[in-house]
């Protein structure tokens, strides 16, 4: 299509925009609140898969020590955790240090520590197992042998946690999968509809057109513009109430003891613009069948 003929339609298309301004309104709000559900799973998946793959990065046991234990007994106890199958290292942790550790992660929250008297927490070691020993059999295995050790008074790691936690995001997985292919059909229904009132509404004007020799590409160039615009509108308007939603959530997560355990972040550049690209095509795409339709009959 020249140049002068590509205007020619964005102007149109602009206008038939404004023009209906009510419908295309509710067309674009709709869009923009599907995309704001398919973003806000897409926000979930990411910080989960977060989550699950630092704690795969490393499985970590800690093994807690009785009170009192001598300095001696200690160094025996780190040579023989040390030398078990499947260990890669071990760091001992005094109570001092890790309480330290605690006010320095927990600044926010430093009210917790101004009543304290004592150490609460119980002097222990670290225990990171090699990659190829992580999994739920061999943690186990490893983990019942630490506690029969003289001296180790609890034993805790996460994996049995990590295993259900998987199962659950496979699960959600899942179930956002389906939701955003039915969010995505019923977009390419409404904007294919209200394409069809625009048409039906313009539908002299049409057949004039084509009546005095108008290729069918120049009649439905406008249309197709005007549906990648709805599309394009409703993604940024979801996006953007997204983030907004985003930014009152780590405020408030900020705030609570979940910063410690969570680095949350927002979707990355590509995905951003990969949903802004995806709703213009199923705007593209109800556009197109709803023509394919109109002009057939």
């Amino acid at each position: 299509m020249k140049p002068v003929q590509m205007i020619s339609s964005y102007k149109r298309a602009v206008h038939d925009l404004l023009q209906n301004r009510y419908l295309n309104a509710v067309t674009i709000i709709t869009i923009a609140l599907s995309i704001l559900i398919v973003g806000a799973f897409a926000l979930f998946f990411i910080n989960a898969n977060d989550v699950m793959q630092s704690w795969k990065k490393g499985i970590r046991i800690m093994v807690y020590l009785k009170p009192n234990i001598p300095s001696l007994e200690v160094k025996r106890l780190q040579d023989k955790i040390q030398l078990m199958y499947g260990v890669q290292s071990i760091q001992f942790i005094a109570k001092d240090v890790a309480l330290k550790r605690l006010r320095g992660e927990m600044r926010r929250q430093s009210s917790i520590f101004e009543n304290l008297r004592e150490n609460p927490l119980p002097d222990a070691f670290e225990v990171r197992m090699i990659a190829s020993s992580q999994t739920e059999e061999k943690v186990e295995i490893l983990a019942r042998q630490l506690e029969l050790l003289a001296w180790v008074d609890e034993v805790e790691y996460g994996q049995k946690w990590l295993g259900r936690f998987e199962n659950i995001f496979n699960l959600f997985r899942l179930a956002g999968l389906a939701l955003g292919s039915l969010i995505f059909l019923a977009i390419i229904f409404i904007v294919s509809n209200t394409i069809r009132l625009v048409l039906y509404s313009r539908r002299e004007e049409v057949e004039i057109m084509r009546l005095v020799g108008a290729a069918d590409r120049f009649i439905k160039a406008p249309f197709f513009i005007e549906g990648l615009i709805q599309g394009a509108l409703g993604a940024i308007i979801g996006l953007g109430g997204l983030f907004v939603t985003f930014l009152i959530v780590i405020s408030k997560v900020e705030e609570g003891f979940a910063a410690v355990l969570l680095n949350i972040r927002f979707l990355p550049p590509w995905l951003f613009f990969g949903i802004i690209l995806c709703s213009m095509i199923v705007g593209w795409l109800g556009c197109y069948l709803s023509l394919k339709q109109h002009l057939k009959a």
